[in-house]
């Protein structure tokens, strides 16, 4: 595969639920790509539409009540409408998923072990004492204390940390080339967060593998990730290389998350910033910008959907000009009484 081409690239994404006799959009032309060995991060509130995004990418919605349209290619294979045998062919082996919640994502009456063997097992012509040599391998791999002793325990003996260690250990088995985490560091208390994240920023030098970090946290991201997409309500609010928009946030809903993060310098707050109001349901989404009910700097011309703009190395949904216009220093705190 060529250099200058994406590994992943997702064109105008559109996932739609039927609901109550009518197609409800959770997803609106989002589009973004990732390349060789690089670490993009999707992130949002809760209800921004950035699991349901991986789940479509991995061919994972199975429901004839979902409406998908689109592009997804992978290594130039288009993913949507693709055959679930021909996704069963590179589930695992080219692309893997790693799940919010592992305790739930490994089946409970098998052990550790016997799972991620039979994933090599499935994709890989080897012997069995040759997979459980790799599993033994992949979890010390992963940092996993005696792996050979944990490869034998079922799921709900080990801890949670341990659990996404091996949840990391079965995902990376077969050496895939783009890896999806789910927000993998939920519910880990601060030291397990952090050397889970040591292990996803060393995946690219370790195994040469991309990365779809979804998260909500942009403390995570900030330590992490190469490239960022903010969404917000199913749709991109802002698109560019992580460092560009930690200095310069162009959408106010950026800004916002951003000023949401406890400050490590200069005066203790008495009161971390927060964003008025909540997320709008898929069902009841503004007609215009959907951020613009929270928003300081809403006016006439939100009651329109603002198209992505590219100002620079960022892309930002936003009708406000980025030049001349400074973003709040704390978070939006509108009152919408």
């Amino acid at each position: 595969m060529h250099a200058d081409v994406p590994l992943l690239e997702v064109q105008n994404l559109c996932i739609s639920f039927r609901s109550h006799g009518r197609n409800v959009p959770i997803v609106e032309n989002v589009s973004f790509s990732v390349n060789m060995q690089e670490i993009l991060a999707i992130v949002g509130e809760s209800g921004s539409g950035k699991s349901v995004t991986a789940t479509a990418i991995m061919g994972l919605i199975d429901t004839r009540d979902v409406k998908i349209t689109g592009s997804a290619k992978f290594r130039g294979q288009e993913l949507i409408g693709l055959p679930q045998k021909a996704f069963r062919q590179l589930r695992g082996r080219h692309i893997a998923m790693v799940f919010q919640d592992p305790m739930t994502a490994f089946t409970p009456v098998y052990t550790i072990g016997w799972q991620i063997d039979e994933q090599i097992r499935a994709h890989e012509r080897v012997s069995k004492s040759e997979a459980r040599a790799r599993t033994v391998q992949m979890l010390g791999n992963m940092g996993v204390p005696d792996p050979e002793r944990t490869a034998n325990r079922y799921p709900h003996q080990l801890s949670g940390g341990l659990r996404q260690r091996a949840m990391i250990a079965m995902a990376l088995s077969c050496n895939p080339a783009l890896l999806i985490a789910d927000e993998p560091t939920t519910a880990l208390d601060v030291t397990v967060q952090a050397q889970i994240l040591d292990l996803i920023r060393n995946l690219r030098h370790d195994y040469g593998s991309s990365v779809l970090l979804i998260t909500h946290d942009m403390g995570v991201v900030a330590e992490t990730c190469d490239q960022v997409m903010v969404m917000y309500s199913g749709r991109v609010a802002e698109f560019g290389p992580g460092d560009a928009i930690f200095a310069q946030p162009a959408h106010p809903y950026t800004a916002a998350l951003l000023d949401s993060i406890p400050p490590l310098t200069g005066p203790r707050p008495t009161r971390l910033p927060s964003i008025a109001g909540s997320p709008p349901s898929p069902s009841e989404r503004p007609a215009g910008c959907a951020f613009a009910p929270r928003c300081n700097y809403s006016h006439k011309s939100c009651e329109t959907v603002p198209p992505l703009v590219t100002y620079g190395q960022q892309s930002v949904a936003c009708v406000l000009p980025v030049e001349g216009r400074a973003l709040p220093s704390r978070a939006v705190t509108k009152d919408l009484a």
